[in-house]
């Protein structure tokens, strides 16, 4: 068989995942092709809220032209503090087919961007792929970036090797504990090593970069949350220990409270610049070869998904 045929077979599994819905760890096990919802409230479509180059990722990701970053509709988590909650806990965006979300990617590629990004694709994998094989048949050449929250299906992964050209996951959580308090799943830490470990093993540790920008690799991110710093210290210790030190890191201080969470004890304030050079410091000394960092500031950069342009802070 020749590799088309071996994608066509590939997405024809992740279609037939849908009838008895298993692409995340959750396995609600809802047929969405007949209208069933499960956790995501999804069907079979894909809903997309916007689509656009995006100059906020990591340098390698965004490069001078930005991102073809696609901001697909809800999540398999729901994160208390989430900045992007107008997307993540709603469904919210334009619904389309398979056609139009090719057309996006090509659309993004005439726009120059540096890859295509859709954003917690996980829910709508299967979709996204077949897009992304009419789009490649229609001459598409830029690399696909897959922009996850980590809690991941380590065996719906597997289907995805040879699509997937750069990982770019969240490991959020070093504890089950604290997985169950801010995102309300009790086995976060228990998906995501074995699902970043099979990522690894589909595209290897570091970056491979060309004309400045990532062509192949992983980037593992990780978001520092006020009062929950040894939770930062615990995810770089299960990466040391179970991927590796070579993976490059981002890590981030980007959090603003949202208004969801005003009134918790920790989640209401920022990050202090002490707390987030705690975490890098420990990172330095542990060996990670490669760090992205963050300024430490007071700016609330949070994109509004209601505006066309939702990372127009002017």
């Amino acid at each position: 068989m020749n590799a088309e045929t071996i994608l066509r077979l590939r997405i024809d599994r992740l279609k037939g995942i849908l009838k008895s819905c298993t692409l995340c760890p959750r396995k609600c096990l809802v047929d969405r092709t007949r209208g069933e919802s499960g956790f995501c409230r999804l069907a079979d479509d894909v809903v997309v809220s916007h689509a656009l180059p995006h100059y906020g990722e990591e340098p390698p990701i965004s490069g001078t032209r930005g991102a073809g970053t696609i901001f697909l509709s809800s999540c398999n988590l729901k994160c208390i503090y989430c900045q992007n909650y107008q997307l993540s806990h709603d469904i919210f965006g334009e619904r389309i087919d398979i056609e139009g979300l090719s057309r996006i990617m090509l659309a993004l590629e005439k726009k120059d961007c540096h890859n295509i990004e859709p954003v917690t694709p996980t829910p709508q994998i299967p979709q996204v792929m077949e897009a992304l094989l009419i789009a490649r048949q229609r001459d598409l050449r830029l690399p696909l970036v897959y922009n996850c929250g980590g809690y991941e299906n380590p065996e719906v992964l597997k289907i995805l090797e040879g699509m997937v050209d750069i990982y770019l996951p969240d490991f959020k959580y070093g504890t089950e504990n604290d997985a169950l308090v801010l995102s309300g799943v009790k086995d976060y830490t228990a998906h995501a090593i074995p699902s970043i470990k099979e990522m690894v093993r589909q595209v290897g540790e570091e970056l491979s970069m060309g004309e400045g920008v990532a062509k192949r690799g992983m980037l593992i991110r990780h978001l520092i949350i006020p009062g929950f710093i040894s939770n930062s210290l615990e995810v770089l210790g299960l990466i040391k220990k179970h991927i590796s030190l070579s993976v490059p890191l981002s890590i981030m201080s980007q959090y603003t409270p949202m208004p969801s969470v005003k009134n918790h004890p920790h989640l209401r304030k920022r990050i202090t610049r002490d707390e987030y050079e705690l975490v890098i410091n420990h990172a330095l000394d542990m060996g990670f070869e490669t760090i992205f960092t963050q300024d430490v500031d007071d700016r609330a950069l949070v994109p509004d998904f209601r505006k066309k342009a939702p990372f127009d802070w002017s």
